[in-house]
């Protein structure tokens, strides 16, 4: 078990490798404010992780807020909504900022956000009830996975979960918009905390949060004392701050001490990991029944000109946002979604924002440089780093061969791909594309 020193659980164990990577949280005293409403949004039908959704509207149709405009019948998916009201112009492909060609939505608004008039908070007092619940509110892993909340929540009646475990590490550079969460939201983190440990029965709860955010840690202890948390099962956790703290199997590591084995879920070892972003609105939704139609989102990269935590309609486009935040001070050489260690390269700045989207960075010329390229010099720090125990280096090897075999026998499939190799990789090489064309190989193999 963990150690409680002064009442505060501290790590019951170290996860293997990591990085340390400078943190670079310029926006984390920027409180989180609401962006005008756009002209227009463009949704995306493929927001999660699981099976896009088919739109249910067509063009000329009025919708309104929260007004489901996509959904699927499979259970690995998540419904859409209509996050400003207005009319939709446009139903057919569209292109996300990763290039990925899916359908999509396009609503012109009127300015008003009306709220769709079927929006009532749902009746939840069991298990079956909450997860139909979160479902119908859309909601996915707003740390970035984009994982539907629902079916991590469904939990087989043959596994025994006993832990609930509240992700605030946040350990990426620069995005900060957790860290709003916990100093803004906290009394919604909680509720959500006691909503699902009374109906899922877990029998305790461990918010995680890394030690430098004092702050954060300071509003969630206050309130988690003054809770009604009677059999005090709610704890919270300091984490030491280390790249990549906050990924779901050193998050479980760290919080209990049990190892996910590979190919295998927290809740294979009686845990479920949540997002803090992800708490909060669950508790939100069932006091409101408004389902996902907005995400924070942090802007920041030495090419911004306003850096700036927002809550912006899920559908603006990059460009609205980046206009925004005054635009570029200089033309950017580099532009992410998501942090820079695991973000994609945006290659369309007029694309839009998703659910699973926490933050926008651009960088200019002198920040976005790459290293120089060279070989490998058999050092061992790739090695070293991976959280996983894997090899970079001979997966690399192999995937230039499309051995699937021999990246089969490696573990392949296991690479999370925290980008820590390439990061401590001397010599510059892009490993973690390595180890995604390596996957891609498996995947291949698979399907013929």
């Amino acid at each position: 078990m963990s150690k409680i020193v002064g009442g505060v659980l501290t790590a019951v164990k170290k996860g293997r490798g990591g990085v340390s990577v400078s943190h670079n949280k310029n926006t984390a005293e920027l409180p989180v404010e609401r962006m005008p409403i756009p002209d227009k949004v463009v949704i995306s039908m493929q927001q999660h992780i699981g099976v896009p959704c088919t739109p249910i509207v067509k063009v000329g149709d009025e919708v309104a807020v929260g007004q489901k405009i996509g959904d699927s019948d499979k259970f690995v998916s998540a419904p859409i909504h209509a996050t400003v009201s207005g009319k939709v112009t446009a139903v057919g492909d569209i292109k996300l900022a990763n290039g990925i060609i899916t359908k999509g939505v396009t609503i012109e608004s009127d300015g008003e956000m009306r709220m769709y008039e079927g929006i009532t908070p749902p009746t939840v007092t069991n298990k079956k009830e909450l997860c139909a619940a979160v479902r119908e509110s859309g909601l996915v892993g707003l740390g970035g996975a984009g994982f539907p909340t629902h079916v991590k929540l469904n939990i087989p009646e043959d596994k025994e979960i006993d832990t609930l475990i509240i992700n605030a590490a946040e350990c990426e550079p620069f995005i900060t918009v957790d860290y709003r969460e916990c100093i803004e939201n906290a009394e919604n983190i909680l509720k959500g905390v006691e909503i699902l440990k009374d109906i899922l029965g877990f029998k305790q709860v461990v918010i995680a949060i890394e030690d430098n955010k004092p702050k954060a840690f300071e509003i969630m202890k206050e309130i988690a004392d003054r809770d009604n948390d009677k059999d005090d099962a709610i704890k919270l956790m300091t984490l030491k701050s280390r790249y990549p703290q906050g990924a779901e199997k050193m998050m479980v590591l760290s919080a209990t001490g049990r190892k996910v084995p590979p190919g295998k879920l927290p809740s294979d070892v009686g845990c479920v990991v949540m997002n803090v972003a992800s708490t909060a609105f669950i508790a939100r939704y069932l006091e409101t029944g408004k389902p996902l139609v907005s995400r924070s989102i942090t802007v920041d990269g030495s090419a911004v000109r306003s850096p700036k935590n927002l809550r912006v309609p899920i559908g603006t486009s990059f460009a609205d946002i980046v206009d925004y935040c005054g635009g570029f001070k200089t033309e950017p050489a580099k532009i992410i979604s998501g942090g820079p260690m695991m973000g994609i390269a945006v290659c369309d700045i007029d694309a839009p924002i998703c659910k699973q989207n926490n933050a926008l960075l651009a960088f200019d010329e002198k920040d976005a440089a790459f290293k120089k390229e060279r070989d490998c010099i058999r050092c061992g720090k790739c090695v070293d780093v991976c959280p996983m125990s894997l090899m970079p280096t001979l997966i690399e090897r192999f995937a230039r061969t499309k051995d699937a075999e021999k990246l089969t026998s490696y573990n392949t499939m296991v690479c999370m791909e925290c980008g820590s190799c390439a990061f401590a990789c001397p010599s510059g090489r892009p490993l973690v594309q390595y180890m995604r064309l390596a996957k891609q190989v498996l995947r291949e193999e698979s399907a013929k």
